[in-house]
C-alpha cells in the first residue's frame, strides 16, 4: 500500500531530481565509453581501470555529502536558519583538507594502484594517465558532495539536478574536444576523457559556489569559520560512511576476482549482471537520499514518531518503483540479456541468474532507503557495521566457497547473494523498528 497523496507526493518531490540526476552520471558514463571506445579496446580497458580507482579514492570523501546533508536537515527542522550552513562550511573545510594530501599521494602512486588492478603493461599505461588527470578533481569532487548534502539538506534537490546538467553538458563537449582535439584543442586521446571531466567538475565546483550564497540567502555560505564542534561531528559522521563505500566498492573487486576462478563466461555475465542491477537500484538510493533529508528534518523538530513514519513510507513507494522495474527481468529474461550479450549459451546461462537478480532489486529496498533514512538519524557507525559485516563476513566467504570450492559457479553465488540481500534489508527493519536511533543527539553521538 502506497502512503497518503500528500505524503507521496513530497517524497517524489524530493526524491525525483536526485534520480534524475544520478541516471544521468550513468548516461553520461555510456557516453564517454561511446567516445573513448572508439579508440580501441586498450583505450576502452584503461579508461574502464583508471575510473574504478578512481572510484576506490572518491570513497574516501564520499561521506561528506551525507554528514553535511544529516546535520543540515536537523537544522532545518529545528527551524534554526542560521545553522544551516555550519555543517556546509566544515564539510568544505575537510574536504579540502582530505583532498589535497590525497590527490598528491595518488599522483605519485599512479602506477602502483593501476599494477593492482590490472596486468596488462598496455592498459596500465593508458589507466595511469587516464587516472592522474581525473584525481586532479578530488577537491572539487570533496566540495561539491558538501553542497549537493547541503541543499538535499533543506529539500532544495531541484539545484543539484540543474548543476549537474549544466556539468555533464560541458563534460560531454570538453571530452570531445580533448580526446579528438576538436575546437581548437589539443589531440590527447583517452586522456583527453579524464582532463575533460575534471575540467567540468571545476566549473561545477564554481557554479556551487556562486549560486549558493545568492539562492539560500546566507552569506556565510563558504564564508565564517564553523565552530569546532561542527568540524568534529562532521568528520565523525563523515568517516565512517566513507569507509564504508570504500570497502563496499573493494569487495565488488573481489567478487568479480571469484567469478574470475569460475570461467571467462561467468566474468562477462557478472559484469553484464552487476552493473544492470546497479543502475537500476538508483530510483531506491533516490528515495533513500530523500529519507535522509525526511528524518533529519522530523528529528530536528523532535518529532520522532513522525520521523520512524517517514522511513517506511519512503520504503512503500521504493517498492513499488523497483519492482516495476524489476518486472521484465523476470518476465522476458533472454530479451534484457539479449541487449547485452550475443552468445546464445550465455545467454541461456544467465536467465535464472537475471530472475534472481530482479528479486533483489525488489528486497533491496528495505537496505536502500533504510540505510539512508539512518544516516539521516546519525547512525552511520551502525550502517556501516552492517553493511559491511554482512559483505565480508557473510557473502563473500560463501560465495567462495559455494562459488568456487563447491563448484555451483554462477549460479551459486546467485543463490548465495540472494540470501545475503534478504539477510541484509532483514537486519535494516529490524534496527529501524527497534527505534534506537530516535535517541541519540546528532551533534553528540553517533550510534
Amino acid at each position: 500500500m502506497l502512503p497518503e497523496p500528500h505524503r507521496r507526493r513530497r517524497i517524489l518531490r524530493l526524491a525525483l531530481p536526485i534520480i534524475a540526476g544520478m541516471l544521468s552520471q550513468s548516461v553520461l558514463n555510456l557516453v564517454d565509453a561511446a567516445l573513448v571506445g572508439s579508440l580501441g579496446e586498450i583505450a576502452l580497458a584503461g579508461v574502464g581501470i583508471g575510473g574504478y580507482a578512481m572510484f576506490m579514492i572518491t570513497a574516501l570523501v564520499f561521506g561528506l555529502s551525507s554528514a553535511v546533508q544529516a546535520q543540515t536537515a536537523h537544522f532545518y527542522g529545528a527551524e534554526q536558519a542560521s545553522g544551516h550552513v555550519r555543517p556546509l562550511n566544515a564539510g568544505l573545510i575537510l574536504g579540502l583538507a582530505v583532498s589535497v594530501p590525497v590527490t598528491l599521494m595518488a599522483l605519485w602512486q599512479a602506477p602502483l594502484l593501476v599494477t593492482l588492478l590490472n596486468d596488462s603493461a598496455d592498459v596500465q599505461a593508458v589507466a595511469v594517465e587516464y587516472f592522474r588527470w581525473r584525481v586532479l578533481s578530488l577537491a572539487a569532487i570533496a566540495m561539491t558532495l558538501c553542497f549537493r548534502g547541503y541543499w538535499n539538506g533543506i529539500q532544495q534537490t531541484g539545484m543539484y539536478f540543474r548543476i549537474i546538467l549544466v556539468v555533464h553538458v560541458f563534460n560531454v563537449l570538453a571530452s570531445i574536444g580533448l580526446i579528438f582535439g576538436h575546437f581548437g584543442l589539443p589531440k590527447m586521446g583517452a586522456a583527453g576523457a579524464g582532463l575533460g571531466t575534471t575540467l567540468s567538475l571545476f566549473a561545477g565546483l564554481l557554479l556551487w559556489l556562486f549560486v549558493s550564497p545568492r539562492e539560500s540567502r546566507q552569506a556565510s555560505v563558504c564564508g565564517n569559520l564553523p565552530p569546532r564542534r561542527t568540524l568534529l561531528a562532521t568528520l565523525v559522521l563523515a568517516v565512517p560512511h566513507s569507509l564504508q563505500q570504500l570497502w563496499f566498492a573493494a569487495g565488488y573487486a573481489v567478487l568479480f576476482c571469484l567469478l574470475g576462478r569460475i570461467d571467462t563466461a561467468s566474468v562477462a555475465l557478472g559484469h553484464v549482471l552487476i552493473n544492470l542491477s546497479l543502475l537500476l537500484i538508483l530510483p531506491g538510493v533516490g528515495l533513500g537520499v530523500a529519507a535522509m533529508s525526511l528524518v533529519g528534518e522530523a528529528l530536528g523538530r523532535d518529532a520522532r514518531h513522525e520521523a520512524h513514519r517517514w522511513g517506511w513510507d519512503v520504503l512503500r513507494v521504493a517498492w513499488w518503483c523497483l519492482a516495476a522495474l524489476a518486472l521484465p527481468m523476470l518476465v522476458v529474461p533472454e530479451r534484457v540479456l539479449g541487449i547485452f550479450l550475443t552468445d546464445p549459451e550465455i545467454i541461456d546461462m544467465g536467465l535464472l541468474p537475471l530472475r534472481l537478480t530482479a528479486v533483489m532489486i525488489v528486497l533491496d529496498a528495505a537496505a536502500l532507503v533504510l540505510a539512508q533514512a539512518l544516516l539521516g538519524a546519525g547512525a552511520q557507525r551502525t550502517v556501516m557495521s552492517l553493511t559491511l559485516g554482512m559483505q565480508w563476513l557473510v557473502f563473500l566467504p560463501l560465495a567462495w566457497l559455494v562459488g568456487v570450492e563447491l563448484g555451483y559457479g554462477l549460479l551459486g553465488v546467485w543463490w548465495v547473494q540472494l540470501g545475503y540481500r534478504i539477510l541484509n534489508s532483514a537486519g535494516f527493519v529490524l534496527i529501524w523498528q527497534r527505534k534506537r536511533w530516535v535517541t541519540r543527539r546528532l551533534h553528540s553521538s553517533v550510534i
